[in-house]
């Protein structure tokens, strides 16, 4: 008796008492690692209801856990059909159609969420990624500006601002950006880093050699202790030059070869120490924002370096 009350009253509330079990019996069979079967349920329960908006959510959920990444876009799109202002869908569809490569539609995706939901980190994360990835710097600055707003204490966009705003050369709001950076989370190592590659643009030294200093106990300790020996030769400081290229070899031997070849160390060349065994630093794996930002600054510097010899030769 109470069976048939219950579905009566739910169903006159609007609640599909048929979809809710599907739903229950789909999730347990998942609970017991039987997607198979849980997508069954779903498949006849989204062929049945069209309009199931938990049917096709949960199903491209498994689609996407399956690497499905087209059934899952599909199954979103229905759900936005039923339900468009659903923004977790939005940016699910954005996610898996930059994994595609396709990201002409999923920039254009996100920028439309944004417009709805501009306070969304993940979505501006996500834009301002593609954005950087295509060297589009100044947008990339105007996506993370914006995100700022909403996310006044998020370090990880203070640092990418930073990362635009070097690859456009304006490297005094890149060195603003990396500073409030260390302010909210001190221990962002690699921001420490980067003001030091920023001190040697300007032949700061001192200040060059206080951040990398900084940014020792972490992934980049090796390169830190070979721009700290360079600088200690420049300043004329032998013994820690020493100290600190023999400390980057100890933590990475690839940089013993790297070492005998640069020339600003070749007044301590016969001091560097040949390491008894191979060792590698424990590293991240740096994406390629990373590796570009290295490159482009080191670049940079040693371009500067070369127009400052050229500038002194003319002088005399």
């Amino acid at each position: 008796i109470i069976t048939p009350i219950l579905v009566f009253v739910l169903e006159a509330r609007g609640i599909n008492v048929s979809e809710v079990l599907k739903i229950i019996m789909a999730q347990i069979y998942l609970w017991l690692n039987n997607p198979k079967k849980a997508k069954k349920i779903l498949i006849d329960l989204v062929s049945k209801y069209k309009d199931s908006y938990l049917g096709h959510k949960f199903l491209a959920k498994i689609y996407e856990q399956e690497g499905g990444m087209r059934k899952a876009i599909d199954e979103y799109v229905q759900v936005l059909d039923i339900k468009k202002d659903d923004t977790d869908s939005y940016y699910k569809i954005s996610v898996l159609l930059r994994e595609l490569g396709r990201n002409d539609e999923a920039t254009e995706m996100l920028r439309t969420l944004l417009k709805t939901k501009p306070d969304m980190y993940e979505a501006s994360k996500l834009l301002g990624g593609i954005y950087l990835e295509q060297k589009e710097f100044k947008k990339a600055i105007e996506v993370y500006t914006n995100a700022v707003k909403y996310n006044a204490n998020n370090y990880e966009l203070y640092y990418n601002l930073g990362v635009c705003y070097s690859r456009i050369n304006d490297f005094d709001i890149a060195r603003k950006c990396f500073q409030k950076t260390i302010e909210l989370d001190e221990e962002m190592y690699l921001a420490y880093y980067r003001l030091g590659q920023l001190a040697l643009l300007y032949r700061d030294f001192d200040v060059a050699e206080e951040s990398f200093a900084k940014s020792l106990c972490n992934e980049k300790e090796a390169k830190a202790y070979f721009e700290l020996a360079k600088i200690h030769i420049i300043k004329n400081q032998k013994e820690k030059a020493i100290l600190d290229i023999n400390n980057a070899i100890r933590k990475n031997s690839k940089y013993y070869e790297i070492a005998k070849k640069e020339p600003t160390l070749f007044p301590i060349k016969n001091m560097i120490e040949k390491p008894i065994k191979e060792s590698e630093q424990e590293e991240f794996t740096e994406n390629q924002q990373e590796l570009e930002i290295e490159e482009y600054l080191n670049d940079t510097y040693n371009l500067t370096k070369v127009l400052n010899k050229q500038k002194e030769k003319k002088n005399k």
